[in-house]
């Protein structure tokens, strides 16, 4: 088990890699993403059947689910009453489900991929305070779609290019409380913000292919890139401390506890334990 310390100042990690542990003593396969519910389990959404693995904060498997579901794992976000949105990549679709596993809604035209429209293998998926779903649709369209919590389409902005509101893989997605949306711009090494009609505000830079973006409960946001590394920045977009990770964090979320947790492709999770 790897145990190295990255960070600078308040925050500090050690890492534990790899994190979570299957029955069968096997490899957790190809993660793309993880994300943690109300409870601190930590839900880990990989590219084989069954496709979202869950574990409790030491990494014992609790349960498993969506065998058959899906095809392509990519993006996935928890929301506070534990709805569980996932991206399904090659099959062009976004689902919701709720904390009973069942569907709620389906985004998309399933293996029906569209130019310009939703979905064209979409990358990931965020929610905000009033259920509206924001989908960064990032490998076949350069774009964002909002939705309304019923699933309808409200507005779609972006496209290839390397000016502002211009994207090439807009990659990762969040929100914060303030009306912005934050964009990992990956191809083009920046995070954009928008405000929610998806009008241009700023970008952060000094990135190497950004992949997620996350805000946690302090407004801290939280950006991985292919470094690897994880950078910390403050509202403003100011650097509050980066380190280097042995892994790297395709997928990443931050649990209530301050713990992060990455999802690193073929190596599996890491989780970095606050100190």
């Amino acid at each position: 088990m790897t145990s190295v310390v990255v960070g600078t100042g308040k925050h500090v990690y050690r890492t534990v890699h790899p994190f979570g542990r299957l029955p069968d003593g096997t490899p957790l396969g190809n993660t793309s993403h993880v994300a943690t519910d109300s409870s601190d389990r930590v839900y880990v959404y990989r590219r084989q059947d069954p496709p979202v693995l869950v574990f409790d904060g030491e990494g014992n498997l609790l349960t498993t689910w969506g065998d058959g579901l899906l095809i392509d794992a990519h993006g996935i976000c928890i929301t506070p009453d534990d709805s569980v949105f996932l991206v399904d990549r090659d099959a062009h679709e976004v689902l919701k489900f709720d904390a009973g596993r069942n569907v709620l809604l389906k985004l998309g035209a399933r293996e029906r991929p569209s130019l310009g429209a939703p979905f064209n293998h979409p990358a990931d998926v965020a929610v905000d305070s009033n259920g509206e779903i924001f989908v960064a649709d990032g490998y076949g369209n350069s774009s964002v779609h909002r939705f309304t919590a019923d699933g309808e389409l409200i507005k779609t902005w972006g496209a290839r290019g390397t000016g502002p509101g211009e994207f090439a893989t807009p990659h990762g997605i969040c929100l914060d409380g303030r009306g912005r949306v934050y964009v990992c711009d990956r191809e083009n090494n920046r995070v954009q913000v928008f405000t929610v009609d998806g009008d241009y505000v700023t970008e952060w830079g000094d990135f190497y292919h950004p992949m997620r973006v996350f805000m946690d409960g302090q407004g801290i946001f939280y950006v991985t890139d292919q470094i690897p590394r994880i950078t910390m920045l403050n509202s403003e977009g100011e650097l509050v401390t980066r380190g280097r990770t042995p892994f790297g964090g395709h997928g990443m979320w931050v649990d209530s506890k301050g713990n992060i947790y990455l999802a690193s492709n073929a190596d599996g999770v890491t989780k970095l334990v606050k100190l």
